[in-house]
């Protein structure tokens, strides 16, 4: 399954759980595109997610690559996700990876081309901290 925004190959893994309210629609499995940063409902995850596809310096362990990837997908409703992402933000720290650090790294590659401007969301993410 390519990604349906730019055909890129997305990492798709298991929301646990606690995250799924964080998900549109509560999918139990969903994948990010490497590329684009969007998120979209998947199906069949393998048993251990390719988190470092995301980025070189992206989390793989799943306590931080999951909320991570999830707050990827969210930020291009930021506003409408106010509370989700500011739960996964603090998962993320909670699991030892600063995710303003991961946001920053992902903007200044030029290998990802995100559907949301990464430094605007990064100042505003930091405000809503």
């Amino acid at each position: 399954m390519d990604c349906p925004d730019c055909g890129t190959d997305p990492v798709t893994f298991t929301v646990p759980e606690p995250l799924r309210s964080s998900v549109p629609g509560s999918e139990a499995v969903v994948a990010l595109c490497p590329d684009c940063l969007t998120l979209q409902p998947a199906a069949d995850p393998p048993a251990d997610p390719a988190f470092g596809r995301v980025h070189e310096r992206f989390p793989t362990d799943p306590e931080a690559a999951v909320p991570m990837a999830l707050l990827l997908g969210l930020l291009d409703e930021l506003a409408l996700y106010r509370t989700e992402v500011s739960t996964l933000l603090e998962r993320v720290e909670r699991a030892g990876v600063d995710p303003l650090l991961v946001l920053r790294r992902l903007a200044n590659d030029p290998a990802v081309d995100p559907v949301v401007e990464l430094a605007t969301r990064r100042r505003q993410l930091e405000q809503l901290l």
